[in-house]
This record gives structure tokens, C-alpha cells and sequence, in this order.
């Protein structure tokens, strides 16, 4: 008698399958439930993520201890820790995203035809989304609790490196759901390390998953929008430029150059590249080049700026089209504003741009010209992201054109459908 077994990847497409079907029947509920219901929840999220610290804590420790087993650099290191302070941010986060216009039932728009009928734009979630990230456990929560603001479910997938921290923060979610009487399947986590889990969630999971938002790096998201057989929410890589004008402040250029590039290095909105106007460098790019290295970091430069600032390292072309994530700042002298707005036009990965002047209509210049997702007059790229923009948090900084762009918020998680009211009419 031959005894028939499940094979792993059998076993692991009905697993995924059905994470899919309890996220759609999770999406349906929800849709059922108040804005006020929503709001109940999450401020119960908050409340489990803080009387749970110490188990997360814990989970993160083991995930820390295992990232530096495995060599990670600094950069990936510092997404992936957490400690008391920044855990009670993500809790404060949650409660920030609680605290939100509900971005449900919204009407958009309404008018009138000439046959009578009543027409009006309302927003709707987009169902099921699959959330596909690396290390930082705080997108976890982040991404959580912004699908049940905007009413849908969600699908997280970890990277290896936090699965223990991202398990306890699930749990710690889906517990307070279960209290607050909402459906604990709106935010599952993919409990597996298997890649091809990755898969299952980029074919759809036979139409249960709406879109796909993938956060992480290159590799990671040219995967995703490769794969993908849904719809994707998607940004490439922090290639964050700051340009100090002409009339750029020196006090103002020497504080936000410094803050861009070294309060965070490894995010996605620090500074990668500083361009600096040919008017002013002999005078400002000393100031600015002494601080940052005061502060740690190393700057490799082209021919002029070198020539100002001997004690930089040679840029190469590489230089201009790299994300360091790290303690390490390109930077060039340029002919002009336009000269650094062609520079940005040639190398940017269209996320957020920096203009430094006391000119407001080079400042306009700036705006009208550059297309990446956010740009920021006389102020840092660190500033790039949902919670500074008051969303509470975001599951990630699009640069792409379609549905959303900048910081993916609660109310960038929705669609719309046409409601339309009659009084008897006919068609014709």
C-alpha cells in the first residue's frame, strides 16, 4: 500500500492560500465594522504593544544576537534594533494612526446630471494588501495598523532577520483585536522563512491579495515588480540629493546638510548626494565638509570640490548612483542651479530632493522642475516620511506615478467606487 504524502511546497502553497482566504474574509468584516470600532482597536494595539514591551524586547534581543552572528552591516543593524524608546514610539505611532480621519466613506466628489441622476466618488479600502519587507520590525506595526485605519487586511512577510521581534508584535496585535471584537486575521504574518513564500504572495493567492507593497532594497523591490501578478505599490532605493543655491544661508546649509546626511544614515531619506552652486564653494563647502566630517562622516568628491576640500576622497561615477546608507555623503561642485537640477534629473531615484536658498524663486524653480516624490525648501530630507508628515506612520515612500506617491499613509490605502442615485430614469 503506497501511504501519499504532502510535499513542503504543497504543503506551503495551501498554507499561504489559506492566510489568503482568512485575510479576505478578514477584509469583509472589517468592512462591516465603524470607523469608531476601527479606532477602538487600534488604541487597544497600542495598549498590547506596551503591556508586552519586555516579551518584544526579548524577541528583538535574539534577532539582534543572530544579525550580528551573520556579519549585518551597521546600517541593517541599526533598522532592526529596538529598545524602550523606540518601541514606545511605535506604540505612540499606532495610536497617532488611531487618532486619524477615518479615510473610509470619504466622498470625493458629487454631482449632478441633466437626467436627474445623483452621482458621487467614495472611498473604499483596497481590500487585501501583501506587505513584503526586510528588517525593520517596526513596519510590523506600522503597516498593521495603517490597513485597519483604511479598513484592509493585511499580509506581512519579514525578512529573516526579524521574524522573532515581528512575531511578538503580531501577537501582541491580533490579541487586542480578538479583545476589541474585530477580526484577529486583518494583519497575519507569514510565519515562514521560506522564499517562496515570497512567491505564493506575488501570484495572488488565487485573487485573494489586492496589491502588493513591497519596502526594502533594490534586489527586493525590481523582484516584486518583476513577478508580481498584482498590482504594485512600490519604491526604489533613497537616492536623496541636497542642492546649497547661490543664496543659500551658510548657518542654515551647514544644520540641514548635517542633519540629512548623519541623524539617521540608514533610512531611505538621508541625503546621499550634496551638489553646491560654483558661485559660493570656495566660501560655504569648507563650513559644510569640516561638520560633517566633525561628525563622522566621509565625503568623496569631484575634481572641484577636491580641489576646495583636498581632504576628500576621489568620487567616481559609481558615486552618484549609490545609496550608502552609511556615514558617506558624493559631493559636487555645479555651474549653476540648472546645472544641479540636470544633475538631479540624470541620477535620481526620484524619492526626496533638498533645495538650500533665501531665493524663493529659485525655490519654485526647484519645485516646478524636479519630479521626484517629495521635495523640501530649506529643510532636511530626514523629514521624508509619514509620521513627520503627520499620516502617524507609512508603510513605505512610493516613487512611482500610479495611485500613490510620497509617504503611503491610511488614506493612500484606498480606492473609490461610484455610487450613483436615481428617481425611476431610463436609458434612452
Amino acid at each position: 500500500m503506497t501511504v501519499q504524502t504532502t510535499s513542503p511546497d504543497a504543503a506551503l502553497a495551501e498554507t499561504m492560500l489559506e492566510m489568503g482566504r482568512r485575510a479576505r474574509a478578514a477584509s469583509r468584516a472589517l468592512g462591516r465594522k465603524t470607523p469608531e470600532d476601527r479606532t477602538r482597536g487600534l488604541k487597544a494595539v497600542a495598549a498590547a504593544i506596551r503591556e508586552t514591551a519586555s516579551t518584544i524586547l526579548d524577541a528583538n534581543a535574539k534577532d539582534m544576537d543572530a544579525a550580528r552572528e551573520k556579519g549585518l552591516d551597521a546600517a541593517m543593524l541599526d533598522r532592526l534594533a529596538l529598545n524602550p524608546e523606540r518601541l514606545e514610539g511605535i506604540a505612540a505611532s499606532v495610536e497617532t494612526v488611531a487618532d486619524l480621519g477615518d479615510p473610509i466613506g470619504r466622498e470625493l466628489a458629487r454631482w449632478e446630471r441633466p437626467n436627474g441622476l445623483e452621482i458621487s466618488r467614495v472611498a473604499v479600502p483596497l481590500g487585501v494588501i501583501g506587505i513584503i519587507y526586510e528588517s525593520r520590525p517596526n513596519v510590523t506595526a506600522d503597516a498593521g495598523s495603517l490597513c485597519l485605519r483604511s479598513g484592509n487586511a493585511a499580509i506581512l512577510r519579514c525578512g529573516s532577520e526579524s521574524t522573532n521581534s515581528s512575531r511578538a508584535i503580531i501577537d501582541a496585535m491580533q490579541g487586542a483585536l480578538m479583545k476589541e471584537g474585530l477580526p484577529e486575521h486583518a494583519v497575519q504574518l507569514v510565519m515562514t522563512t521560506d522564499r517562496a513564500a515570497v512567491g505564493h504572495m506575488l501570484a495572488g493567492l488565487e485573487g485573494n491579495v489586492d496589491v502588493i507593497v513591497p519596502r526594502g532594497g533594490r534586489s527586493l523591490v525590481e523582484r516584486v515588480q518583476r513577478d508580481a501578478r498584482v498590482p504594485v505599490i512600490g519604491h526604489l532605493e533613497g537616492l536623496c540629493h541636497v542642492i546649497v543655491d547661490k543664496d543659500a544661508d551658510l548657518d542654515k546649509a551647514v544644520s540641514i546638510v548635517v542633519n540629512a546626511k548623519m541623524r539617521r544614515t540608514g533610512i531611505c531619506g538621508s541625503a546621499e548626494t550634496l551638489l553646491v552652486d560654483e558661485a559660493v564653494a570656495d566660501d560655504m563647502l569648507p563650513s559644510i565638509a569640516a561638520a560633517l566630517m566633525e561628525a563622522g562622516c566621509e565625503l568623496r568628491g569631484d575634481a572641484r570640490a577636491r580641489k576646495i576640500v583636498p581632504e576628500m576622497k576621489e568620487a567616481v561615477e559609481a558615486d552618484w548612483s549609490t545609496e550608502y546608507l552609511a556615514p558617506i555623503l558624493a559631493v559636487a561642485v555645479v555651474d549653476d542651479l540648472d546645472a544641479a537640477l540636470d544633475h538631479i534629473g540624470t541620477w535620481s531615484s526620484g524619492h526626496t530632493e533638498c533645495i538650500i536658498t533665501e531665493d524663493d524663486a529659485a525655490a519654485e524653480k526647484f519645485f516646478a522642475t524636479v519630479d521626484s516624490a517629495i521635495l523640501l525648501h530649506n529643510a532636511s530630507t530626514q523629514f521624508a516620511d509619514g509620521g513627520e508628515f503627520g499620516m502617524g506612520a507609512e508603510i513605505g515612500i512610493a516613487t512611482g506615478r500610479i495611485h500613490a506617491r510620497g509617504p503611503v499613509g491610511a488614506e493612500q490605502l484606498t480606492t473609490y467606487k461610484y455610487v450613483v442615485r436615481g428617481s425611476g430614469q431610463v436609458r434612452p
